[in-house]
This record gives C-alpha cells, structure tokens and sequence, in this order.
C-alpha cells in the first residue's frame, strides 16, 4: 500500500469528522490542519503533537483537502494549486460564484497538477459525468425539504412555510439562480452542474413538502446514453445536522483511493 501525507483546511463538524474516522489509517497520515490563526493555539492543544495546527498551508503541502467552506478555495485553494499542490475541495457551492472555476482551472494548469471536486452529498455523478461525453439533453436538479428547512431563505417571502399541505415548488430556475438565491442548498446543484452541462443549462426545482421528514436530492438527466433517475435520502451528520453524512463519507472515499492496491 502507498503512503499520503495530507493537509486538512478547516476543523469543523466536516473536518473533526474525517480527522478523526482518518486516524489509525494505515495509508493517510493528516500532517497538518489549517484554521484561523484566532484558533491555532486552542486546537493545537486539544489535538496535542501528532499533527500540525497552522492557520497556512505549508509550501511543501503533497496533498489538500478542504472541507472549510467557500472563502477556503479563494484564501487557500488557489495559491496552493497555483504553487504545484493536488487539492481536493467539498465547498462545491462556492463554484456557483462567476469566474471561480475557471480561476481554479487556470491555477492548476499553471501548477501543473490536479483539482478533484468531490461528489459530497449526491450520488450519481460518476454516471452523469460519463453520460456527458456522449452528450447530454437535459439535467434537473430537485431538492425537497420539510418547511421548517426553508426558514431563514427566501422561501419565506414565496409561501407561507407553516400553512403548507402538499409539496410546493419555491424555485423553478437555472443552477446558477438557485445558487444565487439559496446558496446553502448550492452544493449539490453545483456538482450536477459540473458534471454535466453548466450551471446556465443545469435546471432547479426547490420543493418545501410537508410530506417528508428529511432532505431529499433527486436528477433527472437525459442524453444519447439513454436516462437516468437517482434519490438520495440521506442521514445528516451527527454533529451537523445541516450536513449529509454522505459528504464525510465521500471525503473519506477519496483518501481511500489515493492509497487502496484496488479502486472503485
């Protein structure tokens, strides 16, 4: 089995969990982790001297993982890419923002190496991105959540959340307007987006449905490979109820992958 170093950027719910599902790997040694510089101390000292706690990524960095959320790509991602560093990013809402894939494009071009943008909470990707080389027709997006998951976003504004008796559709529009408006949900629609034909061709259909008790991703996608439905109804993250646990587990894949005789 081969060995990776690795340089984790943010210590929250997602960072704390594949730092600590990541210990004992024979194959993944995590090195160093990057916060604030606010919290350096305090987390250097709850994690003691098996890793490295700084607020930077180090120049020699082999490999990164960001799981810190958006400002991480700008602060940290680009200039690691930009200096040689292979960077593995979770924060795919921030991909919604204009001209931001292409700046971490052109980054990793001039660094002559790799951005892996993982899957996280949906699955399907792999065949989505597959179906696009052949050609795609059409892809849609459909997010359902109870109505209390719509507090706090422009929902509120549409309908009225405690009134609801049958699911009700919030948004109807393109993956880069639905990141624009509800960019906490942004994620998953910005992945399909990315997989497949862009966020100007990418279709949202935010639902609140009182039916449901739990957050439900769905695509629809069509194209010269035939079609294809997926359904994800995922369990929340434990310490992040806001969170697919989906997302840790597919950072989680990808670190396996890097060191595994055998991937799938």
């Amino acid at each position: 089995m081969r060995t990776q170093t690795l340089t984790l950027i943010g210590f929250g719910a997602i960072g704390r969990a594949v730092y600590q599902r990541m210990q004992g790997h024979s194959g993944v040694h995590i090195t160093h982790i990057v916060v604030s510089e606010a919290k350096v101390a305090a987390l250097q000292t709850e994690l003691g001297r098996h890793v490295t706690v700084t607020h930077q990524v180090p120049h020699d960095a082999a490999l990164v993982l960001e799981c810190a959320g958006h400002s991480a790509l700008t602060s940290h991602v680009l200039p690691a890419l930009r200096r040689g560093t292979e960077c593995a990013v979770l924060s795919m809402g921030a991909l919604s923002a204009p001209g931001l894939p292409e700046q971490l494009q052109a980054a990793a071009e001039a660094g002559g190496t790799q951005l892996h943008l993982l899957a996280g909470a949906m699955g399907g990707i792999d065949a989505l991105a597959a179906a696009r080389l052949a050609g795609l027709d059409s892809v849609t997006y459909i997010g359902r959540k109870p109505p209390a998951g719509w507090r706090g976003s422009p929902a509120e504004q549409r309908v009225n959340l405690d009134a609801l008796t049958e699911p009700t559709v919030i948004l109807q529009a393109t993956a880069r307007e639905a990141a624009r408006l509800y960019p906490k949900n942004a994620n998953v629609a910005a992945t399909l987006s990315l997989a497949g034909l862009g966020l100007d061709h990418t279709q949202v259909r935010l639902m609140a449905d009182p039916t449901v008790t739990e957050n439900i991703h769905e695509i629809e996608a069509r194209g010269a490979f035939g079609e294809m439905q997926v359904r994800m109804r995922g369990k929340p993250l434990a310490d992040n109820p806001k969170t697919s646990a989906l997302t840790v587990l597919s950072a989680l894949r990808f670190l396996h992958n890097r060191t595994a005789s055998v991937t799938v």
